[in-house]
């Protein structure tokens, strides 16, 4: 009976522990992120492969003058003084076409994943 104990509850305790593990891990995955987009010699830096709603995005203005990135789609408008910095949190999923208004041939596409 003694064994049949000892044997139940090292099972139990393995159990649990895969439960935490699984559950650390989904919180993991869930976890909104940051990415910084730097916007110098009139270019957008390289953008994040793996953007999912709720991540946010900060927009780093290393230029002397001022830049915008503002997706066509009409989601956001950022408007950045040179220096400066701002964020935008992702509502939605889809391919956001970037670009300066100021400066028109500053593009670039945002993949934004379902969160």
């Amino acid at each position: 009976m003694r064994n049949v104990v000892l044997k139940l509850t090292a099972a139990l305790a393995m159990a649990g522990a895969a439960v935490a593990t699984i559950h650390a891990q989904a919180q993991a995955q869930a976890a909104p992120r940051t990415f910084t987009v730097v916007m110098d010699n009139m270019n957008f830096g390289s953008v994040p492969k793996d953007a999912k709603v709720g991540d946010t995005i900060v927009w780093d203005n290393r230029d002397t003058v001022e830049h915008t990135a503002t997706a066509r789609d009409g989601s956001f408008d950022v408007r950045l003084q040179p220096g400066k910095k701002a964020r935008t949190v992702l509502r939605k999923a889809g391919s956001l076409a970037i670009y300066c208004i100021y400066h028109p041939m500053m593009r670039t596409t945002l993949r934004v994943a379902g969160g």
